[in-house]
Formats: C-alpha cells, sequence, structure tokens
C-alpha cells in the first residue's frame, strides 16, 4: 500500500484536498482528529499531560482544556516542546495503525506538521497543497476572523513555503475554482493508482 502525506501552510485547503480523496473512496487519516482522539479521558497521553502541567489543564468534566493547555505553552518554549514530546509519539503510532488496517491501494495521511517533524521521510510521497501568502492570508482572516497582521504572524512561525516545497513530490496549486481542485486531486488520484500497483509489498 503506497503512503500519501498530505500537507500544506494554514489556509491552503488541505481539508477541501482530503474531501476530494475521501469522495473517491480513499480513506485519509487526519492528524488533527487522531490528536483530539489520543487525549481522551482514561488514556496515556491525557494522564502524561496532566503529569507535566498539573490539574490546571483539566475541565471540570475531566476532559482536556485545550485553551488552558494553549495559553500555557504560547508563552513557554520548553513548555511546548515538552507537549510535543508526549503526543507527537503517539499521534504517529496511532495514524500508521489506522493506515495498516486500509485494504485499499493507497492511504493518504493528513499532517499540518509533516516536513517540521521530519514525517516526510516516513512517506512513500509528499503531496503539498500550495497557495501564495496573499491569497493564505485572505483565506486565513476570512475563516478565522484575524486581522491581515494576525494572519501573517501565524504563517511566519510555520515553516516557509519554499521549503515545504522542496520536500513535495506533487504539488496542487489551490487558487482556483473547487472543480478545478477536483481535477488536480481526480489526475494525482489516477496517478497514485498507477504507483500503488507497482509498489512492492
Amino acid at each position: 500500500m503506497l503512503i500519501i502525506g498530505l500537507t500544506g501552510g494554514i489556509g491552503s485547503g488541505k481539508s477541501a484536498v482530503a474531501r476530494c480523496f475521501s469522495e473517491l473512496g480513499i480513506p485519509v487519516i487526519d492528524a488533527d482528529s487522531v490528536a483530539r482522539e489520543v487525549v481522551e479521558p482514561g488514556l496515556p497521553a491525557l494522564k502524561e499531560i496532566e503529569k507535566r502541567f498539573g490539574t490546571q489543564i483539566l475541565a471540570t468534566d475531566g476532559r482536556l482544556d485545550r485553551k488552558q493547555l494553549r495559553k500555557i505553552i504560547f508563552s513557554d518554549p520548553q513548555a511546548k516542546a515538552d507537549l510535543e514530546a508526549i503526543l507527537h509519539p503517539m499521534i504517529r503510532t496511532r495514524m500508521w495503525e489506522l493506515a495498516n488496517r486500509q485494504t485499499t491501494p493507497y492511504v493518504i495521511l493528513e499532517i499540518p506538521l509533516l516536513v517540521e517533524t521530519g514525517q516526510n521521510t516516513s512517506v512513500d510521497r509528499v503531496l503539498v497543497v500550495d497557495v501564495p501568502q496573499q491569497l493564505q492570508i485572505e483565506r486565513v482572516c476570512a475563516r478565522d476572523g484575524m486581522s491581515p497582521q494576525e494572519a501573517a504572524t501565524v504563517i511566519a512561525a510555520q515553516i516557509s513555503r519554499q521549503r515545504r516545497l522542496d520536500a513535495a513530490d506533487d504539488i496542487i496549486e489551490n487558487t482556483g475554482t473547487f472543480s478545478e481542485l477536483q481535477t488536480q486531486v481526480e489526475h494525482l488520484h489516477r496517478k497514485y493508482l498507477e504507483l500503488a500497483s507497482h509498489n512492492p509489498a
């Protein structure tokens, strides 16, 4: 089975691309969904996070208080690194468990931090959804209600567009209509099916 790592900057349209692949019958395993799953009450990740940050990161119902945790790690780089050290290996393990259960010719792993975390080296191909920065800013402002300055700050905190493109095997230019996006995905779908048929088990 071929493993495709899907990534792109904020506002690039990763979710729309993932939806197109899903509609073609291809499983998409989303890192953000898995990240929410692994911190459910009773699971090891939440216990580890509580041990590191204390009960202040728990809501009254015993679930993770994401807002409180975000506040802590936003102002403390070491806290952020500690959290990532707890979560990233667990998310990665769970994603690969889910991928290995699939029976389709290929699977999409949707990972926003694919290149930043070095996971681009563990997938067969890297698919980057790319848009010019100005369009990214416009989309993030429209979607999240941010000011252009705030959106630019978030984008600047991610790895550069060029570094992401340098890691890409395939690129989707998401600057047009949804219909144009679907056409690009369908083209890649055919390509991936062809590659998967030659991929040694």
